[in-house]
């Protein structure tokens, strides 16, 4: 397992392109969002999707969140996304929300943009869907530095990319908007207040 050093405001191309090839050749690479550190797999590879559940000891019928670079890329995988939805984006996108929506094959997934820029150029560089939980055993504390990815998942991932603690210290908030009204699922970075202030009327 490879640990790298990363500028959060300036990231080295070159360091992100070798980080992305892992994620599209299938490897597990540990990167800083806003919130926490997660751990990029790439969605079309099977095998990967299995070593990350099983390095994670994470059940494999858990949804996992696909994490984007740009919304041309959820209008590409999502169905129809109605004008709340719409409006959550417009207002914490990018940023820590996770937002539920429907699939153009008739699956509920979650997506979120994150506002870091190590996360947005790895995704972005990646070239393939990103998946990307958060980069801890199942069940315990998310971690907010490298140290703390390494300590909790070792040798099991191949790379860190270490862009130093992260912003929040806490994971996103999850909505689903796959219905109306829409529904908070898990309140963490942003509270359910801001999510009903950012709807007004949309939210009734």
């Amino acid at each position: 397992m490879k640990i790298v050093k990363v500028d959060p405001k300036d990231p080295d191309e070159k360091l992100i392109s070798e980080a992305a090839g892992i994620v599209r050749n299938g490897g597990l690479v540990a990167f800083p969002t806003e919130t926490v550190y997660g751990v990029a797999a790439n969605l079309l590879d099977d095998k990967a999707i299995e070593r990350l559940c099983r390095v994670k000891k994470r059940p494999a019928d858990k949804q996992l969140t696909i994490h984007i670079a740009d919304i041309r890329t959820l209008r590409e995988m999502a169905g129809e996304i109605p004008p709340f939805a719409e409006k959550l984006i417009e207002s914490f996108w990018p940023g820590p929300l996770t937002i539920i929506l429907n699939t153009k094959d008739g699956q509920k997934k979650g997506f979120r943009m994150p506002s870091n820029k190590i996360a947005l150029s790895l995704i972005r560089e990646s070239g393939v869907p990103v998946v990307a939980p958060s980069a801890n055993i199942s069940g315990e504390r998310p971690p907010c530095t490298a140290t703390e990815v390494r300590d909790g998942l070792g040798d099991g991932i191949d790379m860190i990319l270490d862009g130093g603690p992260t912003e929040d210290g806490m994971e996103s908030t999850v909505v689903d908007a796959t219905a109306f009204p829409c529904k908070v699922l898990r309140e963490r970075a942003i509270t359910a207040a801001e999510i009903s202030q950012a709807l007004g009327s949309l939210a009734r």
